[in-house]
């Protein structure tokens, strides 16, 4: 079973894995949270992710990053040399829960699974609202209708 590292810009991560924990409580998966402060240095973000991979054992580990370039994913990378570790940005929770529910795959397909799950949960929801057009008025008369 791979574990899940959720590596982010503070209070991201931790509050991440509480909606992980929130909708899925009785989860087998071993989730843990490294929130990165405002100042951390690459270095000290990097020794944060380290010492969390070692709690999670020796086992895969996929780990959620929440933007590629910036210090947590850096600091993901850096840990992840040399370990059966993949890293993937831009976390969001589709891409958690469907994380959290392929856990038992390979490492490779959950991988996918959660780009799939993150891309499949960014939809546009809203009606754009009518611009500089009148509004039809609204006719009493039953011919019309």
């Amino acid at each position: 079973m791979t574990s899940l590292l959720i590596v982010a810009h503070a209070p991201l991560a931790s509050s991440l894995q509480a909606v992980a924990q929130h909708v899925y409580p009785d989860c087998r998966a071993q989730v843990l949270a490294v929130d990165v402060a405002a100042g951390a240095t690459l270095e000290s973000a990097a020794e944060q992710v380290r010492v969390a991979l070692a709690a999670l054992g020796s086992g895969e580990v996929l780990i959620l990053a929440d933007v590629f370039g910036a210090t947590p994913c850096n600091a993901a990378l850096s840990a992840a040399a040399g370990l059966p570790v993949r890293v993937v940005a831009k976390v969001n929770v589709p891409m958690l829960w469907r994380s959290l529910c392929y856990v038992d795959n390979s490492l490779d397909d959950l991988v996918t699974r959660a780009v799939a799950g993150a891309a499949q949960g960014v939809m546009h929801v809203s009606v754009p609202h009518r611009q500089n057009q009148p509004t039809p008025r609204a006719s009493h008369d039953q011919v019309q209708h």
